[in-house]
């Protein structure tokens, strides 16, 4: 069973949690000094076996914690905060689990995904989660060249040193002007969310000392008329001036605008 911890405010935990941290036979937690201090303030009794479970062990443990369950120990797992498996740990135990034919639940509550994208301002009817991205620039660039021409509203997680080099990144590739809101320590006493344009938060990150849990939310690419192929190819050069390849890059501009990937490919050709 995945169980969703608080994000910030122990006051979320559900009347579900508390009982199952009181009831289960085995209880697996991301770090287990984080779970001793949730369990203190909810004033739970952990009565079962407490077994550390992270992404360093998952690949180890998983075997072991799923054998406990065909055996017919209760298995709860909790991460650091939120639901398991969303950037988390437990996406092994649930595949392990299906691929066994055993029963997998989860006892919703608490998420940082969703509470940032409800606070953002932006559009909620479509949205995607895309999670930490890269560390590395190249890297990064490269993921959100696939990101160009998204138009759903996109949900990150970063860290707060590194949020000034992300929004760097992000204006670089969506323009200083796409909406954006930075949403930190959600629920918690100096819960913050920053809105503007991608230019203004750049500017807001480059003159703050930013701490706490970070989620960015980015508005996704406006609609824009199709127009001729010929008039798209200076996209295509800029991207492939960045390091993108040629057919990515007119991939990525043909969905953007909305225009025949073939005939964009013919346009660039012929502008050579």
């Amino acid at each position: 069973m995945l169980a969703a911890t608080p994000i910030g405010n122990t006051g979320d935990a559900s009347a579900r949690l508390v009982e199952l941290l009181g009831t289960a036979d085995i209880v697996a937690a991301e770090d287990t000094r984080r779970l001793h201090r949730l369990v203190q303030s909810l004033g739970v009794t952990v009565a079962g076996r407490v077994i550390s479970y992270h992404e360093h062990n998952e690949a180890a443990k998983t075997a072991e914690l799923l054998e406990q369950v065909r055996a017919g120990s209760t298995l709860v797992m909790v991460t650091d905060a939120g639901m398991p498996s969303v950037s988390d740990p437990g996406f092994r135990l649930v595949e392990g689990a299906v691929a066994a034919g055993l029963t997998v639940t989860a006892v919703p509550g608490p998420s940082a995904v969703l509470t940032a994208l409800a606070l953002s301002g932006l559009p909620t009817d479509r949205f995607c989660f895309e999670g930490f991205l890269p560390r590395k620039a190249g890297e990064r660039a490269s993921r959100l060249a696939d990101l160009t021409g998204e138009r759903r509203t996109m949900v990150f997680f970063e860290a707060p040193h590194r949020l000034e080099a992300m929004l760097r990144a992000l204006r670089d590739r969506f323009g200083p002007d796409r909406p954006v809101a930075v949403c930190r320590e959600l629920t918690k006493t100096y819960e913050e969310v920053i809105r503007g344009t991608l230019a203004e938060l750049l500017q807001w990150a480059e003159t703050s000392e930013v701490r706490g849990e970070i989620a960015v939310v980015l508005g996704g690419a406006p609609d824009k008329a199709a127009g001729e192929p010929a008039d798209h190819v200076a996209a295509v050069n800029e991207l492939v001036a960045q390091g993108i390849r040629l057919k990515e890059a007119v991939a990525a501009v043909a969905e953007d605008v909305r225009v025949s990937k073939r005939e964009l490919y013919s346009a660039v050709l012929a502008a050579r």
